[in-house]
């Protein structure tokens, strides 16, 4: 199946890369940065960037693949009762790092989710990804107040579905919204699920997003390819930590 999937994470180098951070979103990057590149978006936003790993990725896939794409980050940078309050400094390295690499195309809209709704037009975004605070209500309302602003066919990202403990409610949701949509979910790294909104033609066959909601028998096959890709970028890093720990020995 691989060799039958146009996968250019096989070949990338992730330039903002932080495995086992907080919400441990570093498995999910190969599969981020092929989806943008299978995709070619005019618009994507991301709802709770914080240090900025998952965004960063789709940046990088728009960067290398010259896409005609422009990228949103909102998030206040200030935390939330699940990750905890810090202060500026994380908002100085994501500024910095975005204003060195995707100044061109990417904008930070430091601001609440629901500020920031007013910035983009209806059926206007092609992928949104949502990663704020993971209770069940208010990731319900997340969803619900900016699904008016994706385009039909568009993809939804929702990370953290895998997560049940304290007041996490983000499985909750996807339970109920995979039964709505067409739908396909990651287990690994905290869980990603994907939906696809309605009111499009289906994807080209083939396509990335066609065998995400069409794979039939090659479900399991798929999750197992990703989760290997992305165990393999973070074998790497590991590797090159211990080193560079080595050569300071």
């Amino acid at each position: 199946m691989a060799s039958a999937l146009h996968m250019p994470s096989l070949h990338f180098e992730p330039r903002y890369y932080r495995p086992h951070g907080i919400g441990d979103w570093a498995g999910h990057v190969p599969f981020a940065y092929d989806l943008v590149t299978a995709v070619r978006p005019s618009v994507i936003v991301e709802l709770g960037a914080h240090y900025g790993q998952s965004y960063f990725t789709f940046c990088q896939a728009v960067a290398e693949g010259n896409l005609p794409s422009r990228t949103f980050a909102v998030d206040t940078w200030r935390g939330d009762s699940h990750v905890g309050n810090y202060g500026e400094e994380v908002f100085r390295e994501v500024s910095e790092h975005n204003r060195q690499h995707y100044a061109c195309f990417s904008t930070l809209l430091r601001m609440s989710f629901d500020q920031a709704l007013e910035q983009f037009q209806d059926a206007s975004i092609d992928i949104l990804h949502i990663d704020g605070l993971h209770t069940y209500d208010a990731v319900r309302h997340d969803f619900e107040t900016w699904l008016p602003k994706v385009k039909p066919g568009g993809i939804v990202l929702m990370h953290d579905i895998a997560m049940r403990h304290q007041d996490f409610g983000v499985w909750r949701l996807w339970e109920e919204l995979s039964e709505r949509y067409e739908a396909f979910a990651f287990p690994h790294s905290c869980g990603l699920g994907i939906l696809r909104v309605p009111g499009a033609d289906a994807p080209p066959e083939g396509t990335l997003t066609d065998t995400l909601f069409h794979c039939g028998e090659y479900t399991e096959a798929l999750r197992r390819l990703y989760l290997i890709c992305g165990e393999r970028l973070e074998y790497r890093d590991r590797v090159e930590r211990q080193e560079a720990e080595k050569r300071e020995l």
